[in-house]
């Protein structure tokens, strides 16, 4: 049986806040740290994976899109890591609405998409970048976390003795 987007959902957020979490033990340079970009710095994709799923909240017609700010120092990310739990978890609530096509602007486009491709997009999107981010601070030397250790096995295996 394929994994449920509620599930799915559930384990993009926890592994959202491991990730953040993972980063207050860095020091403010790994904030600096790109792979072959320097436009796409770790501060520019933190900023990015809650600007995202903010931008989901909104495209899932939920709540008005908003600016995230873009993180100065390794503190700042608790502010944002708390606007992502409340964006994902306004993502998880549109989960057992019946699907259908949804528009939303942006700019002066008129953008449509299914809410179920809208939500498989949030799970594609973060993880995307929660790898990315990954990438980029280890090819700097800094070291916050494997992304194994919150992989979908481990999410399962915690919710399973946790008794979720």
């Amino acid at each position: 049986m394929p994994i449920s987007m509620h599930r799915a959902l559930r384990h993009m957020s926890w592994a959202n806040q491991k990730v953040y979490a993972a980063f207050a033990a860095l020091p403010n340079e790994a904030l600096d740290s790109f792979i072959t970009n320097p436009e796409w710095s770790a501060r520019k994709i933190l900023q990015h994976i809650v600007a995202g799923s903010d931008w989901y909240v909104y495209c899932l017609g939920i709540a008005p899109w908003n600016e995230i700010p873009t993180p100065m120092l390794i503190a700042d990310l608790s502010a944002l890591a708390q606007t992502l739990e409340i964006c994902d978890a306004k993502i998880l609530t549109a989960v057992d609405l019946e699907d259908e096509l949804l528009s939303f602007t942006e700019g002066e486009r008129v953008l449509k998409a299914n809410r179920s491709t809208l939500l498989a997009e949030a799970v594609l999107h973060a993880t995307e970048h929660r790898a990315q981010l990954m990438d980029a601070i280890e090819s700097k030397g800094f070291r916050a976390l494997n992304l194994d250790e919150i992989d979908l096995w481990n999410f399962e295996y915690l919710e399973r003795t946790s008794g979720s």
